[in-house]
């Protein structure tokens, strides 16, 4: 507990950190264009980020990513009700808590999931969970179950894996459809949360952009100091900033929902795309004319059954 404690409380240093860096950005160069704003953003993001990797190492600590996620969208949520909330329409308002709300429960909801963990049932048994002595045995091969009674009993006391079962270094434990880990929810992605997934990013795009869009109506509309309104440059500089950080987060969010609609398309797993030539199934050898192997292997997708089938089979994993 002390230590989840202490990880939670460098993610809130790492978020008002970052936050603060772009607020003192946006406040110093006020006249600055968007376009040139936004790539140094990105700029100074991915150095923070870096910088406090390297603090954390040095100290001996490790940030909680989920608390980092979860912290930044309440940073966001406060800064909108004190400063931004002032500008937005009535029914802008009730939309974006909405969204913001839907967002945390769904972010609670996916840490908890069960992304397809192997466990004991009636027909399989669970396999012994065991740390990889290297990379190539981090993950197992997919093994069809036998159809006849002696052979599925002795595959099951043997505890064999189905569905596309890979390891997971970081769970310590066999996924089904094992996509990869992710850090910012803190939970594997495999065939039962895979889409929920891909919806949870969604509504990070869209709450986010939601968010700039009521932000930039806030910067546009109070551009020099309002004292009747009591607006101050600082607060144009804080609505600019987290502006920002939200676009910088769609933009890159985008791409991730668009890699992955591309994988649903075509029955692929992060996991298989990167670590295939670990995986026999997707290795084809090209014989030569002299009939010999060739060293170089051929990636093969066995899993692909078209496009329709393969997004039907997406949207229709059990949850």
């Amino acid at each position: 507990m002390q230590s989840l404690m202490i990880s939670c409380l460098a993610s809130l240093i790492s978020v008002f950190f970052i936050q603060f860096t772009l607020f003192v950005l946006a406040l110093f160069l006020p006249t600055s264009s968007f376009f040139t704003l936004l790539p140094l953003t990105a700029l100074l993001i991915v150095i923070l980020v870096g910088l406090g990797r390297c603090c954390k190492r040095l100290v001996g600590v490790k940030a909680c990513a989920p608390a980092f996620v979860f912290l930044s969208i309440l940073f966001l949520w406060v800064v909108y009700f004190s400063v931004i909330r002032r500008v937005t329409s009535y029914l802008m308002d009730i939309v974006f808590n909405i969204e913001i709300v839907m967002l945390i429960v769904g972010l609670y909801r996916i840490m908890l999931s069960d992304p397809g963990f192997v466990r004991c049932d009636s027909s399989y048994h669970e396999m012994p969970v065991r740390s990889p002595l290297n990379e190539d045995e981090a993950h197992i091969e997919e093994l069809e179950p036998s159809t006849h009674p002696t052979q599925q009993e002795s595959h099951a006391e043997e505890g064999l894996i189905v569905r596309r079962g890979r390891y997971c270094k970081y769970c310590d434990a066999y996924v089904n459809g094992f996509d990869h880990h992710c850090p910012a929810f803190g939970n594997c992605i495999g065939e039962k949360n895979h889409f929920f997934f891909v919806l949870l990013l969604i509504g990070f795009v869209i709450s986010e952009a939601s968010y700039v869009a009521c932000a930039s109506q806030f910067a546009a509309r109070f551009q020099t100091i309002d004292e009747v309104k009591r607006v101050t440059s600082a607060s144009r500089s804080l609505a600019i900033s987290t502006m920002l950080f939200s676009l910088f987060q769609v933009l890159w969010q985008v791409v991730f929902i668009m890699w992955h609609v591309y994988c649903a398309c075509f029955n692929i797993k992060t996991d298989e795309w990167i670590n295939w030539k670990t995986y026999p199934e997707f290795q084809v050898q090209i014989i030569s004319d002299a009939g010999l192997p060739q060293t170089d292997l051929q990636f093969k997708n066995p899993y692909d059954k078209g496009i329709l089938r393969n997004l039907k089979e997406f949207l229709t994993a059990k949850g």
